[in-house]
């Protein structure tokens, strides 16, 4: 059977499909070997340097610093949304007063490197706490992401969704809101929390202005001579973390749109095969 996109692929290709992904996989491996080797041959891995886990005060500030990691990451990835859906529908207006500035804004914050804002925010405005400056820079820029995110899916529609709702007396707010948005919101999953990603990792930002997250706390213990200065330990630690965030995150996505797929078949299988057959005889 073939698929729109390309053809299925026949025996050989399926042989030359799984050797290329066992030699992927076992350079892969062979790589994480080696930096492990390099680890272990460096002496990364001395009690010595792994000793500040034992410390309560050194685990408290950890989980300190995790926490504000994610309180900037909650507020900038709220606000970002709410910033991309309002100047996505701005930039959908058919009133050119509102869709040209709409427009700047967008193309102008997505322009601008976040590190360059969250230093203008900081030192230019002087927003006061660290911690307004990055959740202004990540909901500015990220959100600017998202009202391009949120326009393209709802362009991607097709256009007879927004002639049926119109058919049916339906306005621009009503149309957008109960018809296209709910179709645009499935395909757009995927991208957003993708988009979602970045701003958590873009959080680490914030260790340039001294905001007291996991990135500028693992720099300063990893200072620390009485440890032996265990920058690698700390950056492995917390390299942990930020995998673990991140595939929480993709992890929710995918629970997400298993969830929509068995709504879809529900709706499917709850059509009665009778009220086809009823509305086909009412047409004929």
């Amino acid at each position: 059977m073939s698929s729109v996109l390309f053809d299925t692929p026949g025996p050989k290709a399926r042989v030359r499909y799984r050797v290329l992904a066992v030699v992927g996989v076992a350079a892969i491996a062979a790589l994480i070997a080696f930096v492990i080797y390099r680890f272990a041959a460096s002496g990364q891995f001395e009690p010595k340097l792994w000793s500040w886990l034992e410390y309560k005060v050194v685990q408290e500030d950890l989980v300190a610093a995790l926490l504000n990691t994610l309180k900037a990451f909650a507020a900038g990835a709220v606000l970002a949304l709410v910033f991309g859906a309002v100047f996505a529908a701005g930039r959908l207006s058919d009133h050119a007063v509102i869709r040209v500035p709409c427009t700047a804004v967008v193309e102008f914050f997505r322009a601008v490197p976040l590190v360059v804002m969250i230093f203008a925010f900081h030192y230019g405005l002087s927003l006061g706490a660290p911690f307004y400056s990055v959740v202004l820079g990540l909901t500015l820029y990220n959100g600017s992401v998202l009202a391009e995110v949120f326009r393209a899916g709802v362009l991607s529609l097709p256009k007879g969704q927004t002639e049926a709702a119109y058919a049916l007396g339906m306005r621009k707010t009503q149309a957008m809101t109960l018809v296209l948005l709910p179709q645009a919101l499935r395909a757009m999953l995927p991208t957003i929390i993708s988009q979602l990603v970045v701003l958590l990792k873009d959080t680490a930002l914030g260790f340039l202005i001294t905001y007291e997250e996991l990135l500028r706390y693992a720099r300063y213990l990893g200072s620390i001579t009485e440890f032996g200065r265990p920058l690698v330990p700390i950056t492995i630690v917390v390299g942990a973390m930020y995998i673990a965030m991140c595939l929480l995150l993709t992890g929710l996505a995918r629970y997400l749109e298993s969830r929509n797929r068995r709504a879809k078949k529900v709706i499917k299988t709850e059509a009665k095969p009778e009220d086809d057959i009823a509305l086909a005889s009412a047409a004929s």
